[in-house]
């Protein structure tokens, strides 16, 4: 017997429509308990999945509300047990009324992720899918859209599972041969495991050569401003979020400590942190600005290298580059170009081949700059739309399954009996199970069903 759970699956405030869900063995009693069809039948009375117009009653049994009802009987239900909705008007007010009502009926309070998370404990979803469903909810660009949409399809847990069956095939052969000799079975070759292992690694590395692309697509990319005070920075950082998120002023080190915002550019969420001016300083607080700046560099994985185009460079400039190219890709804003220019672009173009001339304070070439973000990080590939890995955890789980593999290869050509490296291939099949969840423990699952919000 499941608890049956209830939560608000919509917004705290007002708005059109309002969502009431429920879940659980007594699910579809406890609506019908609140809820007077139109109709006169109970609502337990109807059948799956049909609409049902009717009063919602609150607590104490007076009506709160017109509203819809659907109820789906298990197992042909988002989690796989028996389940009720209601469709009401969004009145928090209203929706806490009807909340309080079902918790009269002995049902309780559903916590994060609740919902999606029986629906992976009854099997309807894989847990690359149950990920996909709160990369959907978050999901800021047409790409992230895709992609969890795919992967909430199948699609990742599909490409696994091929990578997972090849390496079964190979598991189950040979125990065949060890254990029915008298059995007309191929015998197990070298050859054999060595092409087997070999496909496996390719759709391995393959998989996690997604790893980048899936990451910063779903999650945004962490993209730093640097450069030296007064450059610009915060300005730019202003003009792309478009308010003012960062204080700007005439004097250098205004900004004192790192300064976080998003941004939406050619298609792709950057993840904008713009930091204290590098530069050597006597300012105690401006020394820890500076220092958060340069950690900041060290998890960025594109540097907006912002350079005051109406001054010569100074050695300052010079330092913020060399900081800048510690970035996996750099791309050199020349600022201040509704100025007198002074510095000399062609050379900056010499050691930063992207480089855009623009204008915090006009817009101009900010426009060009989408993209400049778009060829930096294309969202499109050669892999179908949900097949890429999106988080640490996926990522983790993959790069122990290929190294249990290449382990695997390594002791076939170095001679070791079957029985011996194919404990390597099951440890690789161990980790593709906590991938998609067939294998993996409480407490990770416990942890990616906690960022879901209550109501789903």
């Amino acid at each position: 017997m499941s608890q049956t759970i209830a939560a608000i699956a919509t917004p705290p405030a007002p708005s059109a429509i309002g969502i009431l869900r429920l879940s659980g063995d007594g699910a579809i009693e406890a609506a019908a308990a609140v809820f007077r069809p139109t109709g006169g039948k109970s609502l337990a009375e109807y059948e799956s999945r049909r609409l049902v117009y009717g009063t919602l009653l609150g607590p104490d049994g007076a009506p709160i509300d017109q509203a819809l009802a659907t109820i789906s009987r298990a197992p042909r239900s988002y989690t796989g047990e028996d389940t009720a909705e209601f469709q009401c008007h969004g009145s928090p007010a209203v929706l806490q009324l009807g909340l309080e009502a079902l918790f009269a009926q002995g049902v309780r309070q559903a916590g994060p992720g609740e919902f999606t998370r029986r629906a992976f404990l009854n099997g309807k979803l894989d847990l690359t899918q149950a990920e996909a469903v709160a990369d959907l909810i978050d999901a800021e660009t047409p790409a992230a859209v895709r992609q969890a949409a795919g992967q909430l399809s199948g699609a990742l847990g599909r490409r696994v599972g091929a990578i997972y069956d090849g390496l079964v095939d190979l598991m189950a052969h040979f125990h065949a041969v060890l254990d029915y000799p008298d059995e007309d079975i191929d015998p197990f070759r070298a050859d054999t495991i060595r092409a087997g292992l070999e496909e496996a690694r390719a759709g391995l590395s393959a998989l996690l050569a997604t790893y980048e692309r899936g990451r910063y697509i779903a999650g945004g990319v962490p993209c730093v401003l640097v450069g030296r005070p007064n450059a610009g920075k915060s300005s730019l950082l202003n003009a792309l979020v478009g308010y003012d998120r960062a204080i700007v002023t005439d004097v250098p080190g205004t900004t004192r400590d790192t300064v976080e915002a998003r941004c939406r550019l050619g298609g792709v969420v950057l993840k904008l942190i713009d930091t204290a001016g590098l530069r050597d300083t006597e300012d105690a607080v401006e020394r820890i600005g500076v220092a958060r700046s340069r950690a900041a560099l060290e998890e960025a994985r594109l540097a907006l290298l912002v350079v005051d185009g109406s001054e010569p460079l100074t050695a300052e400039d010079l330092a913020a580059m060399d900081e800048a190219e510690k970035a996996p890709r750099v791309l050199c804003l020349v600022n201040k170009s509704d100025r007198p220019p002074a510095a000399d672009v062609e050379a900056l173009r010499r050691r930063f081949p992207n480089l855009r001339v623009v204008s915090a304070a006009t817009g101009a070439g900010l426009e060009e700059l989408e993209g400049d973000i778009a060829s930096l990080f294309p969202t499109g590939g050669a892999e179908a739309a949900g097949e890429l890995l999106t988080n640490a955890r996926q990522a983790e789980a993959a790069r122990r399954a290929l190294a249990g593999v290449e382990r695997a290869g390594e002791s076939l050509a170095a001679g070791i009996t079957p029985d011996a490296l194919l404990t390597d291939v099951e440890e690789a099949l161990s980790a593709l199970g906590e991938l998609t969840g067939a294998s993996v423990r409480e407490d990770v699952t416990a942890r990616i069903f906690q960022r879901f919000c209550v109501g789903k």
